[in-house]
C-alpha cells in the first residue's frame, strides 16, 4: 500500500529528510497534486523536490536519493573546451544570453527532439509555472544564440546558494 501524500494548495511537503520513501516500488517519489499551486514550486525547490511527470498525469513531485551534485570547484575544464568557448565567443555573430527570453527557452527545451523519447516532462503548466519563478528572480535561462536564432540553451531554478537544474 502506498503512503505517498497526495497534497492540497496549503499542504506541506513531507520532509524527505527525515522519512524514507513513502513507497518503496518508486524511490524518490514523494509526494502528488492535482495540479502545480501558487507558491507550492518555491516550496517545493527549498525542499529539494522537484515535479517531474507527463500530460495526462497528476503532478509528481521528486526528491531522489542520492542526487547528482556537480561542484564547480571540482571542474576541470580541458584545452580542447577552452578552444572551443574562445572561438566561439569571439566570432561577432554569436552570442551567450542570460534571461534574456526566459519563455523562448523553455519552449525551446519542451520541443527539442530526444533519441528514442516520445515527448516531454515540460509540459504548459511547467513552463507557466516556472516563468513565474523567473518572474520572482529565482528561475533564470541561459541562450546560445547565433546570427539571432536560439540554437541552445538551458533554465535553472536557484534557491539559497543552490543551482537546480
Amino acid at each position: 500500500m502506498s503512503n505517498i501524500a497526495w497534497l492540497g494548495a496549503q499542504d506541506p511537503f513531507p520532509n524527505p529528510l527525515l522519512s524514507p520513501d513513502p513507497d518503496p516500488s518508486v524511490p524518490g517519489l514523494v509526494a502528488v497534486s492535482e495540479r502545480i499551486y501558487p507558491g507550492q514550486l518555491s516550496r517545493a525547490y527549498q525542499m529539494g523536490i522537484f515535479p517531474w511527470y507527463s500530460d495526462n498525469q497528476p503532478v509528481l513531485w521528486w526528491s531522489p536519493n542520492p542526487r547528482m551534485v556537480l561542484k564547480p570547484a571540482d571542474f576541470k575544464c580541458h584545452e580542447s573546451l577552452k578552444k572551443t568557448i574562445r572561438n566561439f565567443l569571439n566570432d561577432p555573430s554569436k552570442s551567450v544570453e542570460v534571461d534574456h527570453d526566459f519563455a523562448a527557452v523553455v519552449r525551446s527545451c519542451a520541443t527539442a527532439r530526444r533519441k528514442d523519447q516520445d515527448g516531454t516532462w515540460i509540459t504548459h503548466e511547467i513552463m507557466d509555472a516556472y516563468t513565474k519563478l523567473h518572474d520572482e528572480g529565482h528561475a533564470h535561462s541561459i541562450a546560445i544564440v547565433d546570427h539571432g536564432q536560439l540554437i541552445g540553451g538551458l533554465y535553472c531554478v536557484a534557491f539559497g546558494g543552490m543551482v537546480f537544474g
